[in-house]
Parts: C-alpha cells; sequence; structure tokens
C-alpha cells in the first residue's frame, strides 16, 4: 500500500468563496460542479491532481452531510517549494494563518491556516 489516503473533502458553506480563496493562494483554477449522489446533490470542486503519478485527490464539498469545521481530522496540502508563497496569501484573501511555516526535521515544514469556511489545514513542503 503506497498511502494510507485515498480521498479527501473539505467542507464548505460558500462554495464560490471557498474556490475563490483556494483558486487564489494555490494558484490554479478550482472550478465546482454539481454531482447527484442517492437522494442528494453535493456541490465539489477539485484539486488538481494527478492519479496516473499516484497523487492523492480531493475536494472542496457542499451538502447537508458536510459542516466546516476547525476541530477534527487535518488534511495537509502540498505547499510547493516553500511554503511562504501560500502562507503569504492567506491572510489576502480571508483566512488566518494558525501556525507559520516551521521545520520538521528532515520530513521538511509544516504550517497550518483557518480558510475562509473555517476549517484548520495544514500545509506541507520539503523545503
Amino acid at each position: 500500500m503506497a498511502s494510507a489516503i485515498s480521498w479527501f473533502e473539505i467542507p464548505v458553506s460558500d462554495m464560490d468563496r471557498a474556490c475563490k480563496f483556494y483558486s487564489e493562494i494555490m494558484d490554479y483554477k478550482i472550478e465546482s460542479y454539481d454531482v447527484t449522489m442517492g437522494d442528494f446533490t453535493t456541490t465539489m470542486a477539485m484539486f488538481q491532481f494527478n492519479p496516473e503519478e499516484g497523487e492523492i485527490g480531493g475536494s472542496l464539498v457542499k451538502n447537508q452531510h458536510h459542516n466546516p469545521s476547525n476541530d477534527g481530522v487535518l488534511v495537509y496540502l502540498k505547499g510547493g517549494e516553500d511554503l511562504n508563497g501560500i502562507l503569504g496569501k492567506v491572510e489576502s484573501f480571508g483566512g488566518k494563518i494558525l501556525l507559520p511555516k516551521a521545520s520538521i526535521g528532515e520530513n521538511g515544514f509544516m504550517a497550518m491556516f483557518l480558510d475562509t469556511e473555517g476549517n484548520k489545514i495544514g500545509l506541507h513542503s520539503t523545503k
């Protein structure tokens, strides 16, 4: 098994606001679409990933079963070469830095922020 994670979902209450926030800090466009699953409709917006290269995918999700929270599971997004690029945008687009870039020794660097929806999100980079 290459990874314990196969997919992640970040709950949102305002999909337009969340797409704008993540598009701006991640430097690529994230667009939403509706999916019907059983008896309810979910609005989703996927993060970029390449499954052929074994990358893990995930999305923003809005429906009656997902509620934003800063408690519970913590997802770490790829922070690129240097976390300072993303961290430098978080607060200008409505988020809040909870933990600035910090060394985690030979495993690289991490940081945490609160997104526009109230979710605590982690970032990871090797440099």
